[in-house]
């Protein structure tokens, strides 16, 4: 399979990264509930640390109802794929840095982390979706972070990974289409 061919192939085995956009809306529901708790500062901070935990989990669990096998190694840009994500954990040092500096700041300076590691996977999954969210985010996180509480920035989030996640289901029906179409055609 040459470049293009391996794109689609990812594109349709992993649908568009599904999986992983839908746990984000739990990851941002948990946050939110987080932030809800009448907690120090630090505490919060560290629970909302934590409420990432559960991602692989909850994404193979959603991989599993989507019939998608987040796991799957036979298209080599899944290793690609792991290290666009291998980028976040990078940028989580300074999500650190902000736990201690500016710990009121901490849930925005996580989010703009989150919607900016995204912007590969827009390249690997032919999706302007993910080319869009991962400018917007980090642009809304930022502006309301720095107006709002971080209450208001988990609701944000959560808005907005619903609206990707909708966005993302309707580019994969499309793409499956436009698969379909050049199928036909070949045939």
């Amino acid at each position: 399979m040459n470049l293009e061919e391996l794109r689609n192939d990812i594109t349709l085995k992993q649908k568009k990264g599904l999986p992983f956009i839908c746990a984000s809306v739990v990851i941002w529901l948990l946050i939110l509930i987080v932030v809800l708790l009448d907690l120090s500062q630090e505490k919060e901070n560290l629970f909302v640390f934590c409420c990432s935990c559960p991602l692989l989990p909850i994404s193979w669990i959603i991989g599993k109802i989507l019939k998608t096998d987040i796991f799957e190694k036979s298209n080599p840009l899944g290793n690609v794929g792991f290290l666009f994500t291998c980028n976040q954990f990078l940028y989580l040092l300074i999500v650190m840095w902000v736990f201690n500096a500016v710990p009121d700041k901490m849930v925005m300076v996580y989010a703009m982390v989150f919607g900016a590691h995204l912007l590969p996977y827009s390249w690997l999954y032919k999706s302007i979706s993910y080319r869009a969210f991962s400018i917007i985010i980090p642009i809304v996180a930022l502006v309301i972070g720095c107006m709002f509480s971080a209450f208001l920035v988990a609701v944000t989030l959560l808005i907005i990974e619903i609206i990707f996640v909708i966005a993302l289901f309707v580019e994969l029906h499309k793409f499956k289409n436009t698969q379909g179409e050049i199928s036909d055609e070949t045939e």
